[in-house]
């Protein structure tokens, strides 16, 4: 990647640091800067509620993991919470490959405000505006 990327082996690093939860829901790191962060999550069985659609929590959970790394990449590294998600649905999916990207709306000291789009297709299937709060070092 370019001058302001993370270079392959640095993204490896993130999704070998990212572990557990994002292990867990399947979901990789593909692109990373300071503008911007981009995560596939390729759907499974285990993603889709009983109507065969992917459940909206796992959209919740991808705009909430990608807008955190999104506020902890703006924040030069500080540690980084989310404090509020707010996620619209627009299309169903029910299997394929989900693309994520994030970019920092309102950088700020104690918060920040993040949109997180996700596309499946190239289609716009869900929209996210997730607000971050940076943990303050002496807590």
């Amino acid at each position: 990647m370019g001058e302001n990327g993370l270079h392959i082996r640095e993204l490896a690093r993130l999704n070998d640091l990212s572990g557990g939860f994002c292990n867990q829901l399947g979901l990789r790191f593909t692109e990373a800067d300071r503008e911007h962060i981009v995560a596939e999550l390729h759907v499974t069985q285990e993603h889709l509620q009983i109507t065969g659609i992917v459940n909206g929590g796992v959209c919740c959970a991808i705009a909430e993991t990608v807008g955190s790394i999104m506020g902890i990449t703006a924040s030069n590294g500080k540690v980084v919470v989310g404090i509020n998600n707010n996620t619209n649905f627009i299309a169903p999916v029910s299997a394929g490959v989900i693309t994520a990207e994030a970019k920092v709306i309102q950088p700020g000291r104690r918060t920040q405000l993040i949109s997180v789009d996700m596309f499946h297709r190239g289609h716009l299937v869900a929209t996210s505006i997730v607000r971050t709060m940076v943990i303050d070092e002496k807590n």
